[in-house]
């Protein structure tokens, strides 16, 4: 199975950015929205929101290192094509059964229902929603994936970009309004720069991938 990791952060925060120290042989990076990268670069960018096409090339690549930029457009674009169709009562509901399904299968394909080798890292970059009660959480459409699924849960490791006092960030521990975590003695600070490549480093060191 690979690991999967789970990046959320407003738009702005640099959650893209991080990717600017990687070199093109080292990460495969699956652009859902087909943006241009905020930084002078040559990484090689696949365009799609194809869920067989992004897993496929999970399992295909050689490269260890994943990234599915922005991940939560997969659900927002299958909703935008697809409620004007719905109709109401049992379609609205069969259809967000999908949404959050198909959301599901693909983080489950990840964790090895897919067979991705053990030594690549995917990670899930997503925008980030905030409750009546201050409590930050990924942003999705519906309630299904929030309340029967919770997406964070199904990641050990979440973290969260933030831009403060001039810099931009990874926090790697919860304030206890987020849903930051990290395994026990993987990073030794709360917050850590945006700089993907050394996350990706840490992680593969930690569980000596």
């Amino acid at each position: 199975m690979a690991t999967p990791v789970l990046i959320i952060g407003k738009s702005g925060t640099g959650k893209s950015a991080s990717l600017r120290n990687f070199h093109p042989s080292e990460v495969a990076v699956i652009n859902v929205m087909g943006k241009p990268m905020p930084f002078k670069g040559n990484l090689e960018t696949v365009h799609t929101d194809n869920y067989r096409e992004i897993s496929l090339l999970e399992k295909d690549t050689e490269k260890k290192s994943i990234v599915i930029d922005d991940a939560g457009y997969l659900i927002t674009n299958e909703f935008m094509r697809g409620h004007s169709a719905t109709g109401s009562g049992n379609g609205i509901f069969q259809f967000y059964n999908k949404l959050a399904d198909d959301f599901w299968k693909l983080i489950e394909f990840t964790k090895g229902s897919g067979k991705v080798s053990s030594d690549k890292i995917v990670y899930f970059f997503m925008h980030e929603d905030q409750n009546d009660f201050g409590n930050v959480k990924p942003k999705t459409i519906g309630k299904l994936l929030d309340e029967k699924v919770c997406i964070e849960g199904m990641f050990t490791i979440v973290l969260r970009s933030v831009f403060k006092d001039g810099k931009y960030y990874f926090k790697t521990k919860t304030d206890g309004f987020d849903v930051c975590k990290t395994p026990i003695g993987m990073f030794e600070s709360d917050e850590i720069d945006n700089d993907l490549k050394i996350v990706d480093g840490k992680i593969r060191e930690y569980y000596e991938i």
